[in-house]
């Protein structure tokens, strides 16, 4: 049994993009309707998201069966956190916050054995190895591990071509929420000053030969990016589609009742 190809990121590597969608819900029912979507990848959320390691390991095995890449977002960049979500099976994460270089290079080596990392070797005890019966796991897994870095503060923003150019990060995710407030223009992420920093960063990003990737539910901002060459965007989130949808629902039909 080999340790599986991240298809992730081989396609952000290859430059195919991928459209995404957010999973805050923390529900493995929910995240397999989304997964039967055939979206290319799945934030399933443990920074704002009610999750755990029980509920994201649910989650995991829920959408394993599709074609859809899970991308977990821990809550913060700590190494043994790091170490749990890679051993249920996570193969991508998407820390948030990150500011500086020597912080994205400290997440590098979370996410590797020894002597490239400083990961902690006891994945024959989880799902990751499936529990041993992959020989190999220890001298394979790195390969096929995928380090997202945040970039959502002015001092991240700063420090974006260290950050973009550290060894073994493979995409830079921009956060457009928080970088709107950190920027001094909170819930107003299409700002003209916001948009602009948001087009220089992708450029920053390509410039240092990784991935740029973004929240943004605006399709012509979509558009726009894609064509800027982001190559992972999350489009929506399941929050927001089933509020939406239940809003509009709610409103016909209690028209009706008037």
């Amino acid at each position: 049994m080999d340790v599986p190809v991240n298809r992730f990121k081989r396609a952000i590597r290859d430059g195919k993009p991928q459209i995404g969608l957010w999973l805050a819900l923390g529900d493995p029912i929910s995240a397999e309707l989304c997964a039967a979507a055939s979206f290319d990848w799945l934030v399933l959320d443990a920074e704002h998201g009610p999750n755990d390691l029980r509920t994201l390991i649910a989650q995991l095995q829920a959408v394993a069966p599709y074609e859809s890449h899970p991308v977990v977002r821990i809550r913060v960049g700590d190494t043994h956190i790091i170490k749990q979500v890679l051993e249920i099976g996570a193969q991508t994460l998407l820390i948030p916050m990150v500011e500086t270089a020597e912080q994205a290079a400290g997440l590098v080596a979370a996410m590797q054995y020894p002597p490239a990392g400083v990961r902690g070797v006891g994945a024959a005890l989880g799902r990751s190895s499936r529990w041993n019966r992959m020989a190999g796991y220890p001298k394979q897994a790195g390969e096929q591990m995928c380090l997202l870095v945040q970039i959502e503060t002015r001092r991240g923003v700063e420090n974006i071509k260290a950050i973009a150019a550290t060894p073994g990060v493979d995409g830079v995710f921009i956060g457009p929420a928080d970088l709107s407030a950190s920027m001094g223009h909170l819930g107003n992420m299409t700002h003209p000053d916001v948009l602009a920093t948001i087009e220089e960063l992708i450029g920053y990003i390509r410039a240092a030969g990784k991935a740029p990737g973004i929240l943004m539910g605006d399709e012509e901002l979509v558009k726009r990016y894609l064509e800027l060459g982001c190559r992972f965007i999350a489009v929506s989130a399941d929050t927001l589609l089933l509020s939406q949808a239940a809003d509009r629902m709610a409103t016909r039909f209690k028209a009706l009742a008037k």
